[in-house]
């Protein structure tokens, strides 16, 4: 008889040629994609050329995205870029993303079919968990560790415990995966679920668009987690079909697998989020945030650049003005999305209110580029994370809502849903 598993250990034992592992147990899995972007990937590549490697595992397995301070802000970010380039170049990758076929990684990867349900993908950025949407097992490492991997295809892993949250009952017009997100980061707190896996799973889930599935995984990190992941269901496969590019596996958990805890929410009756600077953990409904005034409204990202996110603010931002003296940044995070977003007429309504439309890019959501905040502004902002000095000076503010709430609020000048509209 098998001794019943989660998700994520039946992937990570799929991976390293076992039938079960146990959490707390160390595994030299084989990676099915090793990820970089431009501020991580040349110190990968640094410890590649160190161990004196001449040629990645795979050249279909190594991908590599300039996504963080591209287009190149400055000769220090194109330095960074050009030594991806140069190593695309040298070892004839597949899968290297720059100018315009740049996205966001994490928006990137899905859309092109590059990872799909059951892989095992490690990547030298946090939000490398957005995959586990898809029913993968998908976490950040360091990048030396991703400069091992490129050499030999495997990655050293602890097999993680498994928390199990479920969520129940319908949501409420404008509140989306984002807000389930915050309001369980809020729950358990930033170190809530330290090197765990955080397995979603309840009729909430599966109503959910992949975009906010795509949200709910990439924030996982926020809360300590080594993985996000949520079982592959027909709203997955109906996403994935066509498009992955390589064959895949969908797995789920058994019904008696063993959770380290599992936590039930009813979300009927939640309202939108919000996190309050300077932590993801500091979140309250968005009726307990008070009078908010803003400076600067983001709308993009890993976590709500999708187009999906973009249509949700269109709708809120359609007919109305940004706020006198405000700013507005909208950020499609793929250049298919963008061209998607533009022959919808989504830009029309987002010119048409005042806001900004920057390439894709990560952009000011690491306080690089396209939307620094000076000292004492306050930004709203649908990216992940509101650390001190996150989005520009340490003494800035960012607040985190979902794309209905940050286009709602750049239209009221402070912090509100577009029901206060």
């Amino acid at each position: 008889m098998t001794t019943p598993q989660t998700i994520t250990q039946k992937i990570l034992a799929a991976h390293c040629d076992k039938d079960y592992v146990e959490p707390g147990e160390l595994i030299l899995a084989k990676v099915d994609i090793a990820l970089g972007n431009d501020i991580t990937a040349p110190l990968a590549i640094r410890a590649f050329h160190k161990a004196k490697a001449k040629q990645v595992f795979d050249q279909d397995r190594v991908v590599l995205v300039a996504d963080h301070f591209a287009p190149n802000k400055d000769i220090a970010s194109a330095n960074q870029c050009q030594i991806l380039r140069n190593f695309a170049k040298e070892q004839n990758l597949k899968h290297f993303y720059d100018g315009g076929e740049m996205g966001v990684e994490h928006a990137l990867l899905p859309e092109k079919g590059i990872v799909g349900p059951g892989d095992l993908i490690i990547g030298a950025d946090s939000h490398t968990c957005t995959y586990g949407a898809l029913g993968a097992f998908a976490s950040g490492v360091g990048s030396t560790d991703l400069g091992a991997a490129m050499i030999t295809g495997e990655c050293w892993l602890k097999v993680p415990e498994s928390m199990k949250f479920v969520y129940t009952g319908k949501l409420q017009p404008w509140v989306t995966g984002k807000d389930l997100i915050l309001m369980t980061i809020g729950d358990i707190g930033v170190d809530g679920a330290n090197y765990r896996a955080m397995e979603f799973t309840g009729e909430a889930i599966r109503s959910l668009p992949m975009a906010e599935r795509f949200s709910m995984a990439n924030m996982a990190v926020e809360a300590g987690a080594k993985n996000g992941i949520i079982a592959p269901d027909e709203v997955t496969l109906e996403y994935v079909k066509g498009r992955t590019l390589r064959p895949y596996t969908a797995y789920a958990s058994d019904a008696d697998a063993a959770y380290v805890t599992e936590k039930n929410y009813d979300v009927s009756r939640l309202e939108p989020q919000v996190a309050l600077p300077p932590s993801p953990g500091n979140v309250r409904p968005l009726s307990q945030v008070g009078q908010v005034a803003i400076d600067q409204a983001v709308i993009g990202s890993c976590t709500n650049g999708r187009l999906e996110d973009l249509r949700l603010a269109a709708r809120v931002l359609k007919g109305r003005k940004v706020f006198k003296g405000l700013r507005l940044i909208v950020i499609p995070a793929t250049p298919l999305i963008y061209r998607q977003a533009m022959d919808e007429g989504l830009f029309t309504v987002f010119m048409d209110a005042g806001a900004v439309i920057s390439p894709p890019t990560c952009g000011p959501c690491l306080g690089g580029h396209m939307g620094i905040l000076a000292k004492g502004e306050v930004a709203i902002a649908t990216t992940n994370r509101n650390f001190t000095g996150r989005m520009g000076h340490p003494q800035s503010q960012v607040y985190l809502a979902n794309p209905a709430v940050a286009a709602a609020s750049a239209v009221a000048g402070r912090i509100c849903g577009p029901e206060d509209l």
